[in-house]
């Protein structure tokens, strides 16, 4: 199993605004192609004005293909050209981990 944590800090007063523009565009093609996320969530605290996203997929192999089917969606490049007009994300950190032996089951997300 492998976790895509994906940490973007988006531009000060701009939170609503971006999670609108990724809620109608974005967020309904990685679903289709990649499945539900483990986590999605913003900073109440900390690090503000960022969201974390976390997806789960089986293996490297299995990211890569899902990952570039979505990128060849005419749907995805609409959101992220939407997204680049806007200007909303700062900055992007990615980070690919595996769970620990002894940490619980990650459910299968719907795919």
């Amino acid at each position: 199993m492998l976790l895509d944590v994906r940490t973007y800090k988006i531009k000060a007063g701009c939170m609503a605004a971006h999670l609108d523009l990724y809620g109608r565009l974005g967020y309904p093609v990685q679903v289709k192609y990649i499945g539900d996320p483990l986590c999605f969530a913003q900073a109440e605290t900390g690090e503000l004005n960022s969201i974390v996203h976390v997806w789960v997929y089986d293996s490297a192999a299995d990211r890569e293909d899902k990952r570039k089917r979505m990128a060849q969606d005419p749907a995805w490049k609409a959101y992220l050209a939407e997204s680049a007009k806007a200007g909303y994300i700062l900055e992007q950190k990615n980070s690919l981990m595996t769970p620990t032996a002894f940490a619980p089951p990650i459910a299968k997300r719907n795919v």
